[in-house]
């Protein structure tokens, strides 16, 4: 795998890869010493022409617990901000000899365009683009997911028949977009569920079905429930009558949440607008995997930055308790 640009790229097979390094890589976590020497001598460089601080950390988290070198770029303050083109900012990169770049961009096709361009010779990494698609948020979910529905016999298995439900701002969600391709090429089952204003007018093409009755959807036990943030900054009109109205036609509000199976999953992948799309009950309950979904985007990030940078490297070892061979993680890695 050359370049991590959007979910829908992403075969069965190479996906499962990745979700399975990932666990290997959240038992590092867990370890005295959290660092893999794999990437050493690498330079990962975090490109974020848009504010993203749970983002931007947990890709700088990844890239130095594989012992990369990190630089981040922030588009506010720099030369980007005086109107520096992304072709100029991909040189000076190049300049410096980055050998990956995680990049969040307003404008949906911009990491393709840097991925594509032959300005830079770097693994490109899609951090989200505009409202086009947010990779690793898919992958980050899916792995949650799998996690809860599977324990300890995930490695190497799908979401074969896991229902799953999307609720809220479909429309402006680069996650929502991720989440419909990962989770269908994995074997789930997806159903949107909007205000009429917030699904895309065409989803004929997406493997999914879609309404508008949160309650309707909720009635057939979904396993998992996932809430989406209502993105007001990208909204440049009136898509619904008021946040009230909002929460309790489409909100996970308490006595919704209350209604759900005890095992359904409820998932957000935050900031949450608490008490509009989530109501606290809901985002707080042992059922929510908020907090999961955090501390998996690390292992799921350092899977990805692993898979596109380590290349063919010789074994790494891990300290922990005793200095242990991770053959496990390498071999898998020769075998991309």
């Amino acid at each position: 795998m050359r370049h991590l640009l959007r979910t829908r790229d992403l075969t069965r097979d190479e996906a499962i890869h990745i979700l399975d390094i990932a666990l290997d890589m959240a038992a590092v976590q867990n370890r005295e010493v959290k660092k893999l020497p794999t990437l050493r001598g690498k330079t990962v460089v975090n490109l974020f022409f848009e504010d993203s601080t749970r983002t931007r950390i947990s890709f700088e988290a990844a890239a130095k617990r594989l012992s990369a070198d990190v630089i981040n770029f922030s588009a506010r303050g720099s030369s980007i901000s005086k109107g520096e083109s992304l072709k100029d900012t991909a040189q000076t990169l190049q300049a410096l000899g980055a050998d990956g770049v995680v990049i969040r961009h307003p404008v949906s096709g911009a990491p393709q365009v840097l991925a594509v361009s032959g300005w830079i010779t770097a693994g490109v990494i899609n951090a989200g683009d505009g409202t086009h698609e947010h990779p690793t948020q898919g992958l980050l979910d899916a792995f949650t997911i799998r996690q809860r529905v599977h324990g300890a016999g995930a490695r190497g298995r799908g979401l074969d028949g896991v229902r799953v439900i999307i609720v809220g701002d479909i429309l402006h969600s680069r996650v929502a977009r991720s989440n419909v391709w990962l989770l269908t090429t994995l074997g789930a089952h997806v159903h949107l569920v909007a205000p009429p204003t917030l699904l895309p007018v065409d989803t004929s093409g997406w493997p999914v079905t879609t309404g508008f009755d949160l309650d309707g959807a909720l009635a057939g036990h979904p396993d998992v429930v996932m809430m989406l943030r209502i993105q007001e900054e990208r909204m440049h009109g009136s898509f619904f009558p008021s946040s009230r109205e909002y929460t309790r036609t489409w909100g996970l509000d308490g006595p919704r949440f209350r209604a759900l199976q005890p095992d359904t999953i409820v998932m957000h992948p935050g900031p949450m607008n608490r008490g509009l799309e989530i109501a606290p009950i809901a985002a707080d309950s042992p059922q929510s995997t908020v907090r999961e979904q955090v501390a998996n985007g690390v292992s799921v990030r350092m899977s990805a930055l692993y898979v596109l940078l380590s290349g063919e490297r010789e074994t790494a070892t891990v300290s922990g308790d005793g200095a242990t061979e991770h053959h496990a993680i390498q071999q898998r890695s020769a075998a991309q």
